[in-house]
């Protein structure tokens, strides 16, 4: 075999691998006896939540929030389109719309999330008296300075309702479940969606230092 062919063949492995029809259904949670209510936001939530739909047996109800021309068809849940890498108000809705889904649950319940790369600009609730526009424009101007991943969505989260386990402590006291397609190095869940499911709270000193560091 060839090098072009081993490196070839490689490379499809290692795509295949990460493939959500093969990853979701692999790690789905035991139905609970109570609702299950899937959310989840990235670039592949839309996939991820199709391997879903086919895998599980009964009912489902909940929201995905991809990217713009990265809808798929589904029966039971929804998916809707928004922006990135820049927030907008798709995401900003849709987000609200997410937070909403998860309140109100009990014990019984479920909390399936979905996440993927690209969820901290897709799933963007702002914290008042912060406003999308500011939020776009500081994602912007990180971006600009060449801000690495880490950095903007240590500056997201204190900016964010759902973000630093948001979404976690508004799901309480329900279990949640999250299954996450890294495109992270080292996939630190913290940075990954900016961690909307992930137990802590966002630092603010840090935040705070990396704009100063970025002018």
């Amino acid at each position: 075999m060839s090098s072009a062919v081993l490196l070839k063949s490689m490379f499809q492995a290692a795509v295949d691998a990460a493939l959500p029809s093969l990853c979701v259904p692999a790690h789905l949670p035991l139905r609970p006896k109570g609702r299950t209510v899937i959310i989840g936001a990235g670039k592949a939530s839309g996939a991820m939540a199709s391997a879903l739909e086919g895998a599980w047996e009964g009912p489902l109800e909940g929201l995905v929030v991809t990217r713009y021309g990265y809808r798929v068809p589904m029966e039971r849940l929804e998916v809707v389109e928004a922006a990135h890498p820049v927030p907008d108000a798709a995401g900003r809705d849709a987000a609200r719309r997410i937070y909403d889904l998860v309140q109100g649950l009990t014990k019984d319940d479920l909390v399936l999330c979905l996440i993927s790369g690209g969820g901290s600009a897709l799933l963007e609730a702002p914290r008042s008296p912060v406003t999308l526009a500011d939020l776009a424009r500081t994602t912007d101007w990180l971006l600009r300075a060449g801000a690495p991943i880490e950095a903007l969505n240590a500056v997201r989260r204190p900016l964010s309702l759902v973000k630093a386990g948001g979404l976690l402590r508004a799901a309480a006291p329900a279990t949640v479940h999250t299954i996450i397609l890294s495109d992270v190095l080292g996939n630190d869940p913290r940075v990954i969606a900016s961690g909307p499911t992930v137990a802590g709270r966002p630092d603010v000193t840090e935040a705070l230092a990396i704009l100063e560091r970025f002018g």
